[in-house]
């Protein structure tokens, strides 16, 4: 699976990155090749999925058992390594975190994104659940139907939410940081709470950018406790990846992990996948999610070849992360179109 994550790792906006070289990645699937001694519960051949502390993007990986779930009869590979990260890190804002019940109501940004559409679909679970999304227009037509409302990112969809529902929502999932956490504090109902994930806004150009860097948390409103009282109101963060591999809740998440898969199996709940790639084009599928140009997840799978270039498919980035179009005659960085499901 790839994850925004792992652009903030290769441009190092990340707490003690790990030394070089390294091979990124922190989930996956595939079949069982060898076991430890004491392991139990799995078989060579078994088809499974899994959490890992790097080094996900290689044709064999080695994990605690702890971090290792047997995969459905009817789910194929690229589901599979689109579902962990994603459904856990949905699951445990939503019901562990925010404690999501009947007639609540939800802001998610990134809402065409792998956790998006997660939040979206485990939403659609409880009843009378309203969905506020963001995501970019190009995105709406595919996603219109998995949100009760979407708005353009770029919109002000702060007065957007507010002209639907006066007292704001119960709950707001950021992913992007920046100026974004005041206006998601300020969206929250009483009671309501705002939970951060991610600050995707730090990924800007195709280098860490220290101005990028500072300005998003310069934009991030200070928070006061005493504020927090008198309004009723909860922050919270949230990271899988820490809870994992820092904090060791590895037993918590396999709890969380059987229930999403009782989900899957009564079919109120499917990973969406954007797009599958070879090794070889993990630059252009970064490209991909550097752009915003994904709906679901971007997957590399080890078995394919890639795709030929395509002249006239290349896209660059701006230092604002903007798509900007490709100048005629200008043969660098051609971009290969991936295997589309």
């Amino acid at each position: 699976g790839l994850n925004f994550i792992d652009l903030m790792v290769r441009q190092g906006n990340i707490d003690n990155p790990p030394k070089t070289p390294l091979v990124p990645g922190f989930e996956c699937s595939g079949i069982v090749e060898a076991l430890g001694d004491s392991v139990k519960g799995f078989e060579i051949g078994d088809r499974v999925m899994a959490f890992v502390n790097y080094n996900a993007w290689a044709e064999v990986v080695c994990t605690p058992v702890e971090f290792v779930y047997r995969i459905p009869d009817d789910m194929n590979f690229s589901e599979a390594a689109a579902f962990p990260m994603n459904f856990v890190t949905a699951y445990m804002m939503l019901f562990e975190v925010a404690n999501l019940r009947e007639g609540m109501s939800v802001l998610v940004h990134s809402a065409g994104g792998g956790v998006g559409q997660a939040v979206a679909q485990l939403c659609s679970t409880i009843p009378n659940v309203t969905v506020f999304g963001t995501a970019s227009s190009f995105k709406h037509e595919a996603i219109k139907n998995s949100v009760t409302h979407l708005f353009d990112r770029n919109a002000d969809y702060v007065q957007e939410v507010k002209r639907i529902s006066a007292d704001g929502v119960d709950i707001v999932l950021d992913c992007l940081c920046g100026e974004n956490t005041g206006k998601g504090l300020s969206l929250l109902k009483p009671l309501g709470t705002y939970i951060l994930y991610g600050s995707s806004n730090m990924v800007t150009g195709e280098t860490k950018s220290f101005f990028s860097f500072a300005k998003s948390w310069w934009q991030v409103e200070k928070v006061n406790p005493i504020k927090l009282y008198e309004e009723n109101k909860v922050i919270a963060g949230f990271s899988l990846l820490n809870l994992l591999f820092k904090q060791n809740r590895g037993s918590l998440i396999k709890g969380v992990m059987d229930k999403l898969l009782n989900l899957y199996n009564s079919k109120k709940i499917k990973p969406v996948v954007d797009s599958l790639w070879a090794l070889e084009e993990v630059k252009e599928a970064m490209q991909r999610i550097h752009d915003r140009g994904n709906i679901g997840k971007l997957i590399l799978d080890v078995e394919k070849a890639p795709t030929p270039l395509m002249a006239n498919d290349s896209t660059e980035t701006s230092e604002a992360g903007e798509e900007e179009e490709d100048h005629e005659g200008d043969n660098e960085n051609k971009e290969r179109m991936p295997f589309i499901q």
